[in-house]
């Protein structure tokens, strides 16, 4: 019987591919989605800042512009104002726009990139000189405001406020700038994460077609190793029907031939015992002592050879010997009977076989090697045959080989060679046949041995 097939390895190996390949996917999935998520937040960061960072800016910028534009207006207002309580006021209100101009140029020296460096400075050095314009304003007469105070607006002041609005024009200019700069990285960042997005999305679809391709293969051989499974069962059990009846049919030969031989050998025997008794009987009436003696001499024959015919048949069932000397002495026993009755030479050579062999064993390779016997006188025109029994420490190997006519690899086995099979197999054992026609036969047999209990603990230790 061939071995059955182990796929227990390649099933695991394919759900550990599997499953790598899933748990592969899913990790793919979730950097994904994390990866998603980081860029998202580090955008919405970037985003915010320049946002904030812009408006900051443009507020303070306001206030400048504002404070330069309002102070012009005071200046005027203080020089055409006739009236000197009024002009103080215009003056008073002046101050607190420079000072409001003086911390807001302080608030935006700490957000100056360096872009803005230059201009900046330029914008601080104008209204310093600005401011130092007007203070000797401040010591005027009320005469000479009236009389050189227009002259002055259009003069000193009104330039030099146009000039200062352009440059802080200039700074909302480069301030818009970097706010477009910010744009722009922002912008580089969201290309990034969508390259990276696309090459984890090309991975994934990748991935899980590769995974869907595999399953697929996977199906598709696990449905044909089905089909094939259910072909081999299918075949297993039309060859178990026709075994069954082999065997079915082989036991009523054998009740046959039982029932021929009670019959024609021990039937006959036994009637003849009859009749020479009933002779010897009449004989002895007549005192005729060597007819007497004849007689008891026949009978004598005849009993011994229903005896042997009966011992014969018992052996044929069961041998007794196997059971008394051992496994060994019955196949020395049985090679010599088939000798003398077939004229084949049969050798028997036996390496280390222990007599405490499990008796299923014994009773295994007795049969084996008397079916292999019975179907070489039957069938191979053999003239030598060896029979080898080798005892390992694990297993017991038995070999018959014979320098028959052999036969073809592909014919189909008969029934000799199915029970030997089906023997063996019930006891885990391996059976194999190497024929050719013109070149004999060769049966091979291995069983398992289990190893002794002291062997064991030995082997342990």
């Amino acid at each position: 019987m061939f071995p059955p097939r182990r796929n227990g390895a390649r099933v695991v190996d394919s759900r550990l591919v599997l499953l790598a390949g899933f748990g592969g996917l899913l990790l793919l999935m979730a950097f994904s989605g994390f990866d998603g998520i980081q860029a998202l937040q580090q955008i919405q960061t970037s985003n915010d800042a320049i946002r904030e960072d812009f408006l900051l800016r443009t507020r303070v910028l306001e206030r400048i512009r504002a404070d330069v534009y309002v102070s012009g207006t005071y200046v005027r207002d203080y020089l055409l104002e006739p009236e000197s309580g009024k002009a103080e006021g215009h003056r008073y209100s002046l101050l607190e726009a420079r000072n409001d101009m003086d911390s807001a140029l302080e608030q935006y020296r700490a957000l100056l990139n360096a872009q803005e460096a230059t201009p900046f400075q330029v914008l601080t050095h104008e209204l310093a000189a600005y401011w130092r314009v007007l203070e000797p304003v401040f010591q005027w007469t009320t005469e000479q405001r009236r009389r050189d105070g227009y002259a002055f607006l259009r003069d000193e002041v009104f330039p030099r406020r146009m000039s200062m609005l352009g440059i802080a024009n200039q700074i909302g200019s480069i301030n818009e700038s970097q706010l477009n700069a910010g744009k722009v990285k922002v912008e580089a960042i969201f290309l990034q994460f969508q390259r990276r997005l696309t090459v984890t999305i090309g991975l994934t679809i990748g991935l899980g077609l590769l995974l869907a391709a595999f399953s697929m293969y996977k199906i598709l051989s696990l449905e044909t190793e089905t089909a094939e499974r259910y072909q081999e069962i299918s075949d297993a059990r039309a060859e178990l029907k026709l075994l069954s009846a082999r065997l079915v049919e082989a036991q009523e030969d054998e009740r046959r031939s039982i029932s021929r031989e009670l019959h024609d050998e021990v039937g006959q025997a036994l009637t003849g015992v009859l009749v020479e008794m009933a002779n010897l009987s009449t004989l002895i009436r007549t005192k005729d002592t060597d007819a007497v003696a004849a007689k008891a001499d026949e009978i004598k024959r005849l009993v011994e050879n229903s005896i042997s015919v009966v011992r014969n048949m018992a052996l044929l069932l069961r041998p007794s010997m196997l059971d008394d000397l051992g496994l060994v002495p019955a196949l020395q026993w049985q090679a010599r009977e088939v000798s003398r009755r077939s004229g084949v030479w049969v050798k028997i050579a036996a390496e280390e076989v222990s007599e405490e062999l499990p008796e299923e064993h014994k009773t295994c390779i007795y049969r084996i090697v008397q079916e292999a016997l019975h179907n070489i006188v039957q069938h191979a025109d053999a003239h030598d045959v060896m029979v080898t029994v080798r005892q390992e420490r694990d297993r017991l190997v038995l070999s018959i080989q014979d320098d028959g006519k052999g036969f073809p690899a592909q014919q189909e086995r008969g029934m000799g060679l199915l029970g030997i099979e089906e023997r063996v197999s019930n006891l885990a054992g391996s059976f194999a046949v190497e024929s050719a026609p013109g070149r004999g036969t060769v049966l091979r047999v291995m069983l398992p041995l289990a190893q002794p209990a002291t062997e064991s603990a030995r082997e342990t230790a």
